[in-house]
């Protein structure tokens, strides 16, 4: 079979793949863009945009209850319709994912095929029955939910964060294990739509890669909840009971029995089936393609961006090493993965957002630093909307005044965030955060304060 050749192949239609065709496209290139599922990846099918609807009917849902907190009356109790929430969420994605699938077929110079691509050799990929070649091949290939081999969890229905999207059901109890990120939004989000609720987490304590005065914080956000936490679980095992789940978690503990049962402890990448052997495209221990500062594989001519390189887990990551291959291909600007700073957000309610360094690794560094502290129940906006969970933090070297890292668990705290990290990027020092006026009221407003008032870290 004589192969199609193209100027550039691209595998994979998530948050890199579709922009880097157009980018490529624009530039007089023939594409090829290979999709076996979706296109817009894990974002806008099962992850970000989905998942985010949700959250939010979540939280009208949680406001609802509290109307009397507020001093609004309603006529009825407080209900949620679970079929109109899921049409929701499916109308956003699809709506997302036609609109992305229209530019694509816009593109005069970029073909899209569906199927799973193989590499053949180091320049050639096979899709279904068409053999393709091109000189610059991109990964964008993403990840999976992570299944491990634990005791049952074969003779068991369980739930991914993908399989989550398609239940049509309320869960009269849903049991999430896992106690990070993805599990902990699931949890307060079906126990907001009415679902009892039960976290376990192997380890010590939730989201473990958070300072502890975080994972405590928003330990207690869930149990005001009602959410059942157990953390410290080293007996994780399942079994049927009838129509139900028994999952036990800790040695002499009874077992937690609920209706589903929603696995979220971690993800793969995609890259177990995709021939890179053939290619001769290097991965890690863990499956991830090993890449340079430049998103380079070890291979001439092949790249890879997104979740399959291990360099990122998020949407904006993904978009990122976008941005860096183009930059470098196209504009002449080394960008680098090493320019960026480390930054992502958890949409449970109050969200956290996060950048730069934990407390904990400010203290592993050994750099003297400094801290500095406020609760919610101390910001003016947050007691307005009596939503007072929560805490500011900001982290600063003691010697030269740059901005260490910062913790915002409240509301907005996906958005003030940013504040501290667009000063981070621009390398400015403590002191120009401390000297900012901000716009009162607003949660934001009281960073410049904390700047202003930080001690020594002990």
């Amino acid at each position: 079979m004589t192969a199609k050749r193209f100027d550039a192949i691209v595998i994979g239609a998530g948050q890199a793949g579709p922009p880097l065709a157009g980018r490529l496209e624009a530039a007089g290139m023939n594409v090829a863009l290979i999709e076996r599922k979706f296109v817009g990846g894990t974002c806008v099918n099962t992850g970000c945009m989905p998942t985010k609807t949700m959250v939010a009917s979540a939280y009208a849902a949680h406001l609802a209850r509290r109307a009397t907190d507020y001093g609004v009356a309603l006529s009825g109790p407080v209900g949620v319709d679970y079929q109109r929430i899921k049409a929701r969420k499916d109308k956003v994605t699809n709506d997302a994912r036609s609109n992305l699938e229209s530019w694509i077929a816009g593109m005069k110079g970029c073909a899209l095929y569906r199927g799973h691509a193989r590499f053949e050799s180091v320049d050639t990929v096979r899709v279904g029955d068409d053999l393709l070649t091109a000189p610059k091949i991109f990964l964008n290939t993403g990840g999976r939910a992570s299944v491990p081999n634990l005791p049952g969890v074969d003779d068991v229905p369980y739930l991914t964060n993908s399989s989550m999207m398609d239940l049509d059901v309320l869960p009269s109890h849903l049991i999430v294990v896992g106690g990070s990120y993805i599990s902990l939004e699931f949890a307060q989000m079906f126990r907001r739509f009415g679902s009892e609720v039960t976290v376990i987490e192997k380890a010590s304590r939730l989201t473990g890669r958070e300072d502890e005065d975080v994972s405590a914080a928003i330990q207690l956000i869930l149990e005001n909840e009602d959410i059942a936490v157990h953390v410290g679980a080293d007996d994780i095992a399942f079994a049927r009971k009838g129509n139900e789940i028994a999952v036990t978690f800790s040695t002499g503990k009874p077992p937690s029995v609920g209706s589903h049962v929603l696995l979220a402890l971690g993800r793969v990448p995609n890259t177990d089936d995709l021939g890179l052997d053939k290619a001769g495209v290097k991965v890690d221990q863990r499956g991830y393609i090993v890449v340079d500062d430049q998103l380079r594989t070890s291979v001439p001519g092949i790249w890879a961006m997104g979740d399959c390189n291990g360099r990122g887990a998020f949407t904006h990551t993904s978009y990122n090493d976008y941005e860096i291959v183009a930059a470098n291909l196209l504009d002449n600007d080394p960008r680098k993965v090493s320019d960026r700073i480390e930054a992502y957000a958890l949409y449970i309610d109050p969200p956290l957002g996060r950048c730069g360094m934990t407390e904990a690794a400010v203290k592993k560094s050994g750099r003297r630093a400094l801290v500095g502290q406020r609760p919610m129940t101390r910001v003016g906006r947050a007691i307005e909307k009596g939503e007072t969970q929560g805490f500011m933090k900001i982290l600063a070297d003691a010697d030269t005044g740059e901005i260490l890292g910062c913790s915002v668990l409240g509301p907005g705290g996906d958005e003030a965030i940013h504040c501290v990290l667009d000063l981070m990027y621009a390398k400015a020092p403590i002191s120009t955060l401390a000297r900012a006026m901000h716009i009162h009221p607003n949660v934001s407003e009281l960073l410049p304060t904390i700047a202003q008032e930080l001690k020594p870290l002990a």
